[in-house]
């Protein structure tokens, strides 16, 4: 049986709804939550004829999506407590989600990943992607789709 699950979300309101069901889970086979947000890196910006020039420091844009992260990790957690499930939160800066994902499972000794798949089917999935799919497929511990 599964004892700690790592549930990625980035505050969508597929992700919230993942949250849910994922604390659910995790009080049937009384299992603990690590929540977990990937933050992204600053963006390089593009100079050119026509670039836009972004006034955001890269020091006002880490604040921010720190406090992004904050604010979605402990509503995940407010979800977790009401339910009486033990929970934790992680966040760290990484430019590529799925690599983040795994080595936060891994970190946190976690032997499930619990995350939700926005079900893109056709040629949106081939050009897209998913972080769910690049998940799945790296994984070396079980990862559960919830959709």
């Amino acid at each position: 049986m599964f004892k700690h699950l790592l549930v990625p979300t980035d505050g969508s309101e597929l992700s919230q709804a993942t949250v849910k069901r994922a604390v659910s889970f995790a009080k049937e086979t009384s299992a603990r939550v690590t929540f977990f947000y990937a933050q992204p890196d600053f963006p390089m910006p593009i100079y050119g004829e026509g670039a836009l020039i972004d006034p955001t420091t890269p020091e006002q844009f880490a604040k921010s999506a720190k406090e992004e992260a904050d604010r979605i990790l402990e509503a995940a957690k407010k979800v977790a407590d009401d339910a009486g499930v033990t929970a934790d939160s992680d966040t760290v800066v990484n430019e590529v989600p799925y690599e983040a994902v795994i080595d936060a499972a891994d970190r946190h000794g976690c032997d499930l990943i619990f995350m939700a798949s926005h079900g893109r089917r056709g040629i949106s999935a081939l050009l897209l992607g998913s972080e769910t799919q690049k998940v799945l497929t790296h994984s070396k511990i079980p990862v559960l789709i919830y959709r």
